[in-house]
């Protein structure tokens, strides 16, 4: 692995993997690649258990990873691979905390019945409140003060981990400059990538608490007519 994202989700790492993918950094590991391969749930919950793990031959077909759960094991990463660049992607934390809690978070509201019908991704839930909530937030992400805490003390703990040349500290509202620059490579003509707005998660979100409310109706649905077409 040559980059190593260790900030955390909604400061803007969809748009900074869509970045360094198109840089040639790619594929970029994201949370995306657990919806794409439900397999790697049981890795990330051995890492949650502290059980070990072989980082290497995990991220062998990955030049490049950001967003949770890779940043709830930054550190454990980046001792996995001493000579990769770290970016810490940053933002205002009043902001990062209020656009988690309306977004991401709000995704644990899917009641276990309902992934337990979603046969590849059982232990998903688990695994996301073990690696992130109770890993980095001790299940505490909802009392303000102490994540936006978390989150601080996150970014300080990286720059006294990682020495300055190998650490960027990243805000993608100043787009493709200081990536580049740091990645030592030439800066794109296109705009810098932006994506997964608050507006889409809320509208991705919202699906999912009305599909929450729809599933059970349309199980009733099913069996009321095979019950009515068969007997």
């Amino acid at each position: 692995m040559q980059i190593i994202g260790a900030g955390f989700g909604r400061t803007g790492t969809t748009s900074t993997r869509l970045a360094l993918n198109y840089l040639g950094f790619g594929p970029c590991y994201h949370m995306v690649e657990v919806f794409l391969h439900p397999s790697h749930i049981a890795f990330w919950q051995d890492a949650a258990d502290g059980k070990p793990v072989d980082w290497g031959k995990f991220f062998a077909d990955y030049p490049a990873g950001i967003d949770y759960p890779l940043s709830a094991f930054s550190a454990e990463i980046i001792a996995a691979f001493p000579d990769a660049k770290v970016i810490v992607n940053v933002r205002d934390p009043e902001s990062w905390w209020e656009s988690t809690a309306e977004t991401i978070y709000g995704q644990l509201l899917m009641p276990d019945w309902l992934i337990r019908l979603t046969f590849f991704y059982r232990g998903m839930k688990r695994m996301v409140q073990e690696a992130v909530w109770e890993r980095l937030f001790q299940g505490r992400f909802l009392d303000k003060e102490f994540a936006i805490g978390v989150f601080e003390d996150h970014i300080e703990s990286m720059k006294a981990l990682v020495p300055p040349e190998r650490l960027l500290l990243f805000d993608v509202r100043d787009g493709w400059e200081p990536l580049c620059e740091f990645l030592e490579v030439e800066r794109p003509t296109r705009p810098f990538p932006h994506s997964n707005q608050r507006w889409m998660m809320r509208m991705a979100t919202a699906g999912l608490r009305l599909s929450v409310w729809l599933m059970p109706l349309l199980l009733i649905g099913l069996l009321f007519y095979l019950f009515t077409k068969f007997f």
